[in-house]
């Protein structure tokens, strides 16, 4: 028996023809919906990137417990376990955030492994002097500024990291076509920002001759573009999705001229969505995480179900993906694994679970059961208490730093950290969900999440679902005191939260502040961030408006940065407020 698993990141469902896009051009995709079982109700768990990740090799939910992360030491890894049992593990990825930091211990649970450099600003190609882009509407920051160096290498469709990365697949696939027992995991970064693909794909969406900036990664915050930028943002997406299409279509193409549908393992996947304008959003993680982003796509093609052009209804999420592995292989999964195998889903549609949990680090923790989604917000502005708990001290792309580990504690372990104490550190996160208020959705009537709901009999239910799958996870007592939530009785009426919180629910749904609303020369929509804070009085007024740049990790994130931009990452922040701002700045000039 042999397993392929082809991984995309930031896939958003309703942009597949599947699942009823309209106007996309992904044949391939239609192709594997045809030859595989599609879920319907399958939802990442902890996000972003790395977190889901975790989920794939550990089999549960670690958003509770620790933000961005390195596989732990105590972590089972499904790739490990397979590779101890006998089956060949490979890994061919253009992800960067493997040899980051912060993923620098997922690649060698695999027996062997290759990677593809020139992704999102990976720090690739060396050049001195300072980049100069086009003129773009993206941000400037040694991120894209990177990207631009990177894009130099790229001119050929023959060179992107995709395009690579699936080469390596397939020569694995022919290498080792008559052997048995292997798991093969294609791991393409596409179509995660920055949308850079082709003419051939982007002509078909108008974008091969297009004027004006060049607008294909937009930072994750409200939509402050006029109508006509949004549109081609959405439009650069889909010409890397149809390149991606095109990408899948070569892996299905080697299955059927080699006749591996009677003994092979097919399962196409993603990691999490990604919002093109949507609730009035770009991006994900400093918004709630919506059905777009949260909801994925899932195709599985089991040779000993042989199920093909059906669908499934039950609820299943990332957790479920190692389990899968390996129960597909005969292996039993550890204890401490969460995540249910899907050959019951895929035989008979038969659920493993009433419920799924999902968010990140330090802000909503959500949970639905398929058709009600409860995202349940800080019980306080200050959205405290909050800890990681590790012993791999890594952020994204640093090191903790000694200031963080000054503050650092060794405690007891949990339910799944096999006897060993961690580092207890205070945690942090780019916004607080306080703003957004806590937030209930039937997408039964309301798939567009349009409406959100105030119910107290249904917040009562869906609460105690959450609560019970806290619970089950071992999750850290501030967590319960952060949410407001019973850690031990039952969940009451006065653990509610949404009415009390419905005048943020309201607010934070009002339209953001747009660059049209001001002048062309405003300081709030034409000066970085990073040249304000220069002067100290300036410094002082930015974060009295924007407390999160008081953290300077934050403040380091949003140096690339406009004002009008760096408003559009908080939930509240409206014209009035940066109108006010913008006076405040000026006045500081005389």
């Amino acid at each position: 028996m042999r397993a392929i698993v082809v991984m995309f990141d930031s896939l958003n469902r309703k942009m597949l023809p599947p699942y009823g896009a309209e106007g996309v051009h992904a044949p391939n995709f239609e192709r594997l919906a045809r030859q595989t079982a599609m879920f319907n109700n399958c939802y990442a768990g902890s996000m972003p990137c790395m977190p889901a990740r975790r989920e794939m090799h550990t089999g549960r939910y670690n958003f509770l417990h620790r933000s961005w992360s390195p596989l732990e030491p105590f972590d089972d890894s499904v790739p490990e376990i397979l590779k101890g049992q006998g089956v060949y593990t490979h890994l061919v990825t253009d992800h960067q955030h493997y040899w980051e930091d912060g993923g620098a211990t997922y690649h060698n649970r695999f027996n062997t492994y290759e990677f593809f450099r020139g992704q999102e600003g990976d720090a690739w190609k060396g050049h001195v002097a300072k980049a100069i882009p086009p003129i773009t509407l993206n941000a400037d920051n040694q991120l894209t500024r990177q990207d631009w160096i990177n894009r130099q290498y790229l001119t050929n469709e023959a060179d992107h990291p995709q395009t690579r990365t699936f080469n390596a697949g397939l020569e694995f696939m022919q290498t080792n076509i008559d052997q048995d027992q292997w798991m093969l995991q294609i791991e393409c970064f596409d179509p995660h920002e920055p949308f850079f693909s082709y003419d051939e794909y982007r002509k078909r969406y108008g974008l091969e001759d297009a004027e004006g900036p060049v607008f294909d990664w937009p930072s994750y915050r409200r939509v402050i573009e006029e109508d006509d930028v949004v549109d081609r943002a959405r439009n650069e997406y889909l010409s890397l999705l149809s390149m991606c299409d095109q990408s899948l279509g070569r892996v299905m193409d080697f299955m059927d001229r080699n006749d591996m549908w009677d003994d092979t393992l097919l399962m196409v996947c993603t990691d999490h969505g990604f919002l093109l304008g949507e609730h009035g959003w770009w991006g994900k993680s400093v918004q709630p995480w919506y059905d777009e982003t949260i909801h994925t796509p899932l195709f599985i093609w089991d040779p000993r179900a042989k199920v093909a052009g059906e669908t499934r209804d039950s609820l299943v999420q990332t957790i479920d993906f190692g389990p899968t592995l390996l129960e597909f292989f005969g292996i039993d999964q550890t204890p401490d694994m969460q995540g249910k195998p899907l050959v019951s889903v895929l035989k008979k549609d038969e659920p493993v679970r009433e419920a799924a949990l999902f968010g990140i680090f330090g802000a909503h923790v959500n949970v639905t059961d398929g058709r009600y989604v409860y995202m349940r917000s800080c019980a306080s502005e200050g959205n405290e208490p909050l800890f990681d708990y590790t012993l791999m001290p890594t952020h994204m792309r640093s090191r903790f730093s000694v200031e963080e580990l000054r503050q650092a504690k060794l405690v007891d372990g949990f339910s799944f950290t096999k006897g060993v104490p961690l580092l207890q550190v205070p945690g942090w996160t780019m916004g607080s969900p306080y703003g957004f208020g806590t937030l209930l959705f039937d997408l039964e009537t309301d798939p567009h999440q349009e409406n959100p709901l105030n119910d107290e009999d249904l917040e009562l239910r869906m609460a105690t679902l959450l609560v019970g799958l806290m619970r089950a996870n071992d999750a850290p007592p501030e967590q319960y005191v952060r949410l407001g939530l019973p850690p031990t009785e039952p969940v009451g009426k006065q653990h509610l939260l949404i009415n009390q919180q419905w005048p943020q629910v309201q607010s934070s749904r009002e339209p953001a502040a747009r660059v049209p609303d001001f002048p062309a020369e405003s300081i709030v929509t034409t000066v970085p961030i990073a040249e304000l804070i220069k002067d100290e009085r300036r410094r002082r007024t930015l974060v009295e408006a924007i407390p999160t740049l008081g953290n300077e990790a934050a403040m380091a994130m949003f140096a690339g940065h406009t004002i009008l931009e760096a408003a559009a990452m908080t939930p509240n922040l409206r014209s009035p407020q940066i109108r006010k701002l913008e006076a405040e700045l000026a006045e500081t000039t005389k």
